[in-house]
């Protein structure tokens, strides 16, 4: 199929020839990319019936597709919350033309098997890739190590216990050295459980005020810490899981100033709201990482605008009423983000804390470096695109979300610019162009 993307204007920032805010016509073939050009006459009107679909991207942004590194998709095992097909549907909605699946399912991603299952189940869905993150551990119980070299070759493409902090520093020192020997990163989810006890939320004046047990900042930052010596000594590629707090985006700057091999991610709701939002006991302010001061906020802003913070990721984690409409300390941690991420992200280019292209950096090409995935608007790549409309109006309706849940504390709030049309392989699988 012949596709031809005109008038956009691409912005690619691993491309020196996409020239943002040049008109540019793509033309995609067979799921590639086959030509690019700024020039006027590209494109000639008689040649336009040679295309079986035309796509005007004029006035919009084009850019590679953007990735998603930490989602829940909750498949194999609470297919209530999330199934692989309607996470993927959601990813496409917001932009994201792949994602990264956290290993926490039921049975838990430590096996081949597994691993396999889900990339099957993404196949049969058609709509964004998914790239399986597997377990650190057997179970993710922290005791004995998971087979990498077969997790790898069944497609894994990073290593995490995510939501299961790595307690036994050996363990985690052990297995660092395993995978890098697959040349797998290890993504840490940096919690103190002995610090953070049984916190609910952040360790402050609101919890005290509310009645709330509160997780201290250090149960974060002093894991941080330790992963950071861990991957010095190691050489290990480190990815450090949804940062929150300023001691945190602190050790990071400073182990990179080192040149330690450490990278690092937040995710929209920590440089949007804090521990004030938590509000009436609002358990769609309620994940783990909590919600932190507004000192935590600017840091972690900072640390995206300095460069610190590489990534930009959802860790979408959708949860059914079941386990939100209940007591706040009852109330099980997370929200959902793959359908309003982009929009609260555009919010920091409007307020000048990003360029667009940092922005594109951080949600699409850094994380497919440190995933080693395909990335880019280039003759022969893929062509996974997302065109971004940055002056669509719109606000904000769970009860339309493509994602099986609605744990979203953005419900209703207006917005700013989103995605309008997502595509992988050369297949339109999100399209409000036409629309």
């Amino acid at each position: 199929m012949r596709i031809l993307i005109k008038g956009g204007s691409v912005l690619d920032p691993g491309n020196p020839d996409a020239k943002y805010k040049k008109v540019t016509d793509i033309i995609v073939e067979d799921g590639k990319i086959a030509e690019i050009s700024n020039s006027a006459d590209f494109i000639k009107v008689s040649q336009i019936p040679n295309f079986e679909c035309i796509v005007d991207a004029s006035g919009k942004i084009v850019t590679p597709g953007l990735i998603d590194m930490h989602v829940h998709l909750r498949e194999p095992g609470h297919e209530y919350k999330e199934t692989i097909e309607s996470g993927c549907l959601a990813a496409a909605r917001g932009g994201f033309t792949a994602v990264c699946a956290m290993p926490n399912t039921h049975p838990v991603n430590d096996s081949r098997q597994v691993t396999e299952y889900i990339i099957r189940r993404a196949a049969e869905a058609g709509a964004a890739r998914v790239f399986p993150a597997a377990a650190i551990s057997k179970g993710s119980q922290g005791k004995g190590l998971c087979e990498y070299g077969e997790l790898r070759e069944a497609g894994a493409v990073a290593l995490t216990d995510d939501g299961l902090p790595v307690m036994n520093s050996q363990l985690m020192r052990r297995a660092m050295e395993y995978a890098k020997g697959f040349g797998l990163p290890i993504i840490s989810h940096c919690e103190d459980i002995h610090l953070a006890a049984d916190g609910v939320m952040n360790e402050g004046a609101f919890a005290t005020r509310m009645g709330l047990a509160g997780i201290p900042n250090v149960a974060e930052s002093v894991m941080v810490m330790r992963d950071i010596a861990l991957c010095e000594i190691t050489g290990t590629r480190l990815h450090i899981a949804h940062v929150s707090t300023k001691e945190s985006v602190r050790a990071v700057r400073e182990a990179k100033k080192r040149g330690v091999r450490v990278t690092a991610e937040t995710a929209p709701h920590y440089f949007t709201l804090t521990d004030e939002s938590v509000g009436e006991y609002d358990t769609h302010a309620k994940m783990n990482p909590p919600l932190r001061s507004s000192e935590d906020r600017e840091a972690v802003i900072e640390g995206l605008a300095d460069g610190t913070l590489d990534v930009i990721a959802t860790d979408h984690a959708p949860h059914s009423v079941l386990e939100k409409e209940v007591e706040f300390d009852q109330a099980a941690n997370g929200i959902i983000g793959l359908e309003t991420s982009l929009s609260l992200s555009l919010g920091l280019v409007v307020k000048g804390i990003l360029t667009m292209e940092s922005l594109v950096e951080k949600m699409s090409a850094n994380p497919a470096r440190i995933l080693g995935l395909e990335y880019g608007i280039k003759p022969g790549m893929l062509a996974d695109v997302t065109i971004i409309d940055p002056d669509r109006a719109y606000v904000v309706n769970a009860d339309n979300f493509r994602s099986l849940s609605r744990n979203t504390p953005f419900d209703g709030w207006e917005m700013k610019g989103k995605a309008v049309l997502t595509m992988v392989g050369g297949n339109i699988v999100f399209d409000e162009l036409s629309t």
